[in-house]
């Protein structure tokens, strides 16, 4: 993966959960600061969001969690990634994820969590800085 030119960010609703407004939002933020942003839509498996990012090229997965599927989605991806190794793919998250599963979750390989009420300036600043 070249990696070079803009920042190529994926975002992606996992599980069942059918509220995307959030990953919209930042999305639309993301893109309006100059990155490039892809959008899967809702309701994607891991492995459709593994194979997406590796086929865009990108920097960035952006996963929008609010239905507690995090549990289940979280390793995947990770585990998926390095399957494909396509581990320089960095993963972040968003939605509702309970402040004390935050510690182990950046240890397994999310590198950051933003919950709800987070800036998206936030959100821009630690994906460029990355």
């Amino acid at each position: 993966m070249s990696k070079k030119g803009k920042i190529r960010v994926l975002i992606a609703k996992p599980g069942l959960d059918g509220h995307d407004r959030g990953a919209k939002v930042i999305a639309r933020a993301l893109r309006d600061s100059g990155m490039e942003v892809i959008y899967t839509g809702l309701r994607q498996s891991p492995e459709d969001i593994v194979e997406a990012a590796i086929q865009e090229d990108v920097h960035f997965i952006g996963l929008s969690i609010l239905s507690g599927a995090h549990t289940h989605i979280f390793p995947k991806v990770i585990e998926l990634l390095k399957e494909r190794e396509a581990s320089d793919i960095k993963i972040i998250a968003g939605g509702i994820i309970p402040d004390e599963e935050i510690p182990k979750w950046k240890e397994i390989g999310i590198e950051a969590i933003f919950g709800p009420g987070s800036s998206t300036n936030d959100i821009i600043n630690y994906v460029k800085g990355s």
